[in-house]
């Protein structure tokens, strides 16, 4: 019985080439534009996963602010100083943090023999090259024998390399700093810069050695990874612990700043979430179009075949046998036309490549480009949009073919 539905459809859609044919390219369009449509919300959410790994996901910055409610006799606008204490304050109470390091800043006049520039000098634990995701181009990172030893030595971001050294090779070149002289151990590689953000000038010290520049008694911050997603406890818990110890209302978020990456992540998770669901939309309007081509060709098919209906009905075939044939037929027309538009989808994807995104906003951002992603999950949501499509479309035309009446179906001229 399935050969036989197969055998006449085939017939039927060669008898009327032409029109297949164009019906077929308007069903091949619309699965195409679904397919894009998906692979570009994928590429767009691929970017923001690009973006934010690039600097660390579960990443959180903890800086010291003014309080903004009065607590335990204290008034508002008290100043909140942090101090090394805090990082093992921290890291005692805190046990979902897997890396905690100070951090000190100071604007200093790096030199190098006729050459000075007035970059952002940070001083850190050897961690936080995991923490901020600090990748090494050439040499080492500074470690804890560095840190011991109160060792003077420097990584040196890649444009600051570049504006000191030009084409020479840096590595156990000597630098100065504010006046003292410091080892280039290593340079990092090159970050997404956006704007004036000067992430890529940077100079890096160990912690210690960032006494000899500035008083680290104080510090600016505390950069921080944990494990698990859950960053909302993780944050109140910081804040928390620190409350107690300052001695201010743990839900005044003025007194602590708490910078969270995943946070961020999870808000363009939402937006990206939403974009897809918008696309998937505009490309099921888009694929419906060619479904209405589809119902309207079928039931010129159906008028033009009306009297070979009735010699059908009249040897025997029955409701069931004819709203089958002409459902076969619709049918065949989506999914050929949908697996050449699939094809035809795979073909516009590798052909454009790469589609400009954050590459226009940020320097070396290449990574964070839009890319079409055609998944096996966009591909099975697309068949199941056009065999829906497909299936309403042939069932109105197969159901008024199977209803009509035999003897005046006969008498059509």
């Amino acid at each position: 019985m399935t050969h036989d539905l197969v055998l006449q459809a085939y017939e039927s859609l060669r008898h009327n080439r032409r029109r297949t044919a164009l019906t077929m390219l308007g069903m091949a369009w619309g699965i195409a534009t679904v397919v894009l449509l998906l692979a570009y919300g994928n590429g767009f959410g691929r970017a923001i996963e690009t973006i934010f790994a690039s600097f660390g996901s579960r990443v959180m910055g903890v800086f010291p602010g003014r309080t903004s409610m009065q607590a335990g006799g204290n008034k508002a606008g008290v100043q909140i100083r942090f101090t090394e204490d805090d990082v093992q304050r921290l890291a005692q109470n805190v046990p979902q943090i897997v890396h905690i390091s100070p951090e000190a800043n100071n604007d200093a006049n790096v030199q190098y023999e006729d050459r000075s520039y007035s970059f952002s000098v940070k001083g850190n634990y050897p961690n936080v090259q995991s923490v901020r995701r600090y990748d090494i181009d050439l040499g080492r990172f500074y470690n804890e024998q560095d840190m011991m030893q109160k060792a003077r030595v420097a990584v040196l971001g890649p444009e600051a390399k570049d504006k000191l050294f030009s084409g020479k090779f840096p590595i156990g070149e000597r630098i100065r700093i504010n006046g003292l002289s410091f080892e280039v151990i290593g340079v990092t590689k090159a970050k997404m810069q956006e704007g004036d953000n000067d992430i890529n000038r940077l100079v890096y010290i160990p912690f210690t050695t960032m006494g000899d520049l500035t008083d680290t008694h104080y510090i600016n911050g505390m950069w921080i990874d944990y494990e698990g997603d859950n960053y909302e406890q993780i944050e109140q818990s910081i804040r928390a612990v620190l409350a107690q110890h300052y001695n201010f209302k743990a839900e005044d978020r003025r007194a602590v700043f708490v910078f969270s990456a995943m946070k961020q992540l999870y808000q363009f998770r939402i937006i990206t979430t939403g974009l897809q669901i918008l696309l998937a939309f505009i490309g099921t309007l888009t694929l419906g179009i060619g479904g209405v081509g589809l119902m309207n060709i079928m039931l010129v098919s159906v008028t033009q075949r009306t009297r070979e209906i009735g010699v059908e009905k009249a040897l025997g075939a029955t409701r069931r046998d004819i709203l089958q044939q002409f459902l076969a037929e619709a049918l065949a027309i989506t999914f050929v036309g949908g697996f050449a538009g699939i094809v035809m989808a795979y073909t516009i994807s590798f052909s454009v490549g790469t589609l400009t995104f954050y590459s226009a906003l940020a320097k070396h951002a290449e990574a964070a480009d839009i890319r079409l992603i055609i998944s096996p999950a966009t591909v099975v949501i697309s068949t199941i949009i056009l065999a829906l499509v497909g299936l309403i479309s042939g069932m109105v035309p197969a159901i008024r073919a199977s209803r009509l009446d035999p003897i005046e179906a006969l008498r059509y001229e």
